[in-house]
Parts: structure tokens; sequence; C-alpha cells
């Protein structure tokens, strides 16, 4: 009999063998070995030598086919976006990021994804379907743009970050360059600068990187757990958080980390040349493709945070990511939603889905509502959330979103 997390990993499976299957397909085949060579690029599967790779030999952050090569072209070739650079540029620009997305920022940033999803979801309770994916493209678009203070349509940010990274993946993945692309790419990067109102090249990237990495995992998330059957340790708000860091580790939404090295050195053992291609399996280091996602038993924020990277230039968004995916969490749990429709995007830079649509589900509570509270006339609903709630919070809030019985939704929460 076919276990929940099989049917997990085979439908998650899909994401990497229908939208880059040759790389995807070569680097599940030579993961028996930590770290290995061929020709000039190595393969690091191991989490020590992942860690000395990021952590302990010199990498060129501007090499065509890195990661901060591709930020680059997908910016339209400027400068100072954050993954290329070293030094007092890199700490000065993380600082600047830090109140935004420390605790505090985080917490701020709530407030705008709370009421939308409690307008998202609310067809499940009606008998209707959502489309995860569309969802998870608003309440990124509304995150960005609260982020980076910007008045931009959410949606329109968050296609254009979503253009902007796709027209640029093809240099940041091994293979041959596709005619028109670096035209492409171009067209992609100045539609970004439009729709933000502005050239400042570290807001581009935060939305390019924000934008994708959320439209990847949100989806790929909540797939995984319908089909393993984790809603209940969803709706418990002691195992939730540890659930959300163990999805987020077995989805893993930048799954290979492309980098070059810029002096000799050792990784695993192997010896390194300047020059040489390092492709970083933060999948297979983080253990995603041999331990299922648990939150009674996680691997532990050591193991689950490879997914961001390692050391100075690890992903300053990662406490971001597992708040909001909690709160996605605990939002669904109610519904028990399974998935009625799925379909991989080909064409995005991350692994994910073009489609997922989910339904409340056979074990739901008939009719479920989100509990709701609202200060201008009716008061707490029976079992509303506490303010610590997805629910209760934005109830608590006086937003529209929060009280389907008089205002009507709301008009969109964003900066």
């Amino acid at each position: 009999m076919t276990s929940p997390h099989t049917r997990a990993r085979r439908r998650d499976r899909r994401v990497y063998l229908r939208s880059h299957p040759l790389l995807f397909g070569l680097l599940a085949a030579a993961r028996g070995r930590g770290v290995r060579r061929l020709g000039g690029t190595v393969l690091v599967h191991d989490a020590d030598a992942y860690r000395q790779a990021l952590t302990r030999l010199p990498l060129d952050r501007t090499a065509a086919g890195t990661t901060g090569g591709a930020a680059r072209e997908a910016l339209g070739g400027a400068g100072g976006v954050l993954f290329d650079q070293e030094g007092g540029g890199h700490r000065a620009d993380r600082r600047g990021l830090a109140g935004g997305l420390g605790a505090a920022g985080v917490e701020r940033l709530r407030e705008v994804w709370r009421p939308l999803l409690v307008r998202g979801l609310a067809p499940l309770g009606r008998g209707g379907e959502v489309e995860v994916v569309a969802l998870a493209r608003e309440l990124a678009g509304s995150v960005v743009c609260a982020l980076l203070d910007r008045a931009a349509d959410p949606r329109a940010l968050a296609e254009a970050a979503a253009g902007a990274a796709a027209a640029s993946v093809r240099d940041h993945l091994p293979g041959l360059a596709r005619p028109g692309a670096a035209a492409e790419a171009a067209r992609a990067a100045e539609r970004l600068r439009e729709v933000l109102g502005d050239a400042d090249p570290l807001a581009a990237m935060v939305a390019v990187a924000a934008v994708n990495t959320t439209v990847a995992a949100l989806p790929r998330a909540v797939a995984w757990c319908a089909d393993a059957g984790l809603w209940g340790q969803a709706g418990d708000a002691e195992l939730r958080p540890r659930l959300a860091e163990e999805l987020l580790r077995v989805t893993a939404a930048s799954p290979v980390l492309p980098r070059v090295a810029a002096a000799d050195g050792v990784v695993g053992g192997c010896p390194v040349r300047a020059g040489d291609r390092l492709l970083l399996v933060a999948r297979h280091a983080a253990g995603a493709h041999r331990r299922d996602p648990d939150g009674r038993a996680p691997a532990g924020p050591g193991v689950a945070r490879l997914v961001f990277g390692a050391g100075p230039h690890a992903c300053p968004g990662a406490r971001l990511a597992s708040v909001q995916l909690a709160d996605v969490l605990e939002a669904l749990a109610p519904y028990r939603p399974v998935v009625t429709r799925s379909r991989v995007d080909r064409r995005a830079a991350l692994p994910g889905w073009r489609e997922l649509t989910v339904r409340a589900g056979a074990s739901a509570p008939d009719t479920p509502r989100p509990p709701t509270a609202c200060p201008q006339r009716h008061g707490p609903a029976a079992g509303s959330g506490g303010s610590g709630s997805v629910t209760g919070s934005a109830a608590a809030s006086g937003s529209p979103a929060a009280c389907p019985r008089a205002h009507g939704p709301a008009g969109g929460a964003r900066a």
C-alpha cells in the first residue's frame, strides 16, 4: 500500500522532472557520493561539504552561471544586488534589509498577508475551490510592496518579478543558451523596473527573490501537506512552526545553488580549482530526498536552514518564509484540503506548480468558516483565534477582510 509520504513525494518530484529533467536526473543519479567531479563541474551533495563550499571557499559572485550572475542578468546588468556583493557593501545592504526581515519587521508584514489569507481561502468554506498558486502570487506581491514601501499593484509586481527571473534562468542552470535570451531578459528587467517605479537594483533583487521563492515554496508545501495528511500537525500550535520548517526543507524552493570557485581549495576532500563550477545541491544537503517532513521529529534548524544557504550570504528571508508558511498552514488546517488539480510550471525560474487547486476535504467540518471578529458591529465569533492567530489578528485589526458578513472584501493590503 502506498504511504501518504510516498504519494506526496511522487507528486512533488514532478516539478523537478518536468521543468529540468536532465539536470535533476543527473543530480539524483550522482547523489550516491557526497562530492563528485564531472569535468570542470563539482557536484556537492554532502551537508558538511555544502557548508564548507559556502563558508570557506572563495567564490566568484559575479561569474556567469552563478546566482549573482543570474541576478545581474535578471536586473538588466545592474550590480550591487546582494547576491554578487562582498565585504562592506554586502554587510550594509543586509543591515538595510534587517529591519524589514527581522522579528519586528515580519510581525508587521503578517498584518499584510493575514487578511489576504482570510479572503483568499473563504471559498473553501462555501464548498468551492482555491487556486493556491494565484493566492501565493498575491501574497508575495503584497508583501514585497509593503517591504519596499511601493504602491505597485501586487499581482503586476509578482508577474514582472517572475518574468525577470524566468528570462534569465537558462544562464543560471547548465545548458545551451537560447537565441534571443539576452534581449528577452533585458525586456523583462525593464518591465520590472517600470512596475517598481524606479531602477534601484536592491529593490528589484528583493522583488525577484521574494516572489519566486514564495510562489515556488507555498503551493508545493500545501500539496505535500495535503497528500501526506499532515493537517493535524498543521492545526497544532506547537507543532506548526516546526512543520513549516520541515516542509520548506523537503520542498527546497532553491534546490541547487550554482557557484564558481574564485581560488583553489578543497571541498569535502575533493580538490577544487579556480574557475570550477560548483553545483551545491541544497535539497540533498538538507536530506530532503531521504527524510520525510515531521513536526514531531524535525531535522532541526541546523539541517533545515541549509535550504537557505549558509554563512554570511545565507538568505535573509528565512524567518519570513517560515512564519508565512506557518500562517498559511494554520489558515488551511480547518478545511483539511485535498488537491483536485495540479500542473507543473515548465517556464518558471524555480521548480514549482503553474496551477494547484484545492478544495475542503471530506474530513473537514461541515461548511467551515474562518473564525472572525468585527469590532465595527458583531463582536467576536465563537471559536475566534487569539491575537496571535491568522484569523484572530486579522479580525482584531478591523480589516474588512476579517468580516464576510457586512462589509465585503478588503480592497487589498499593501504599502
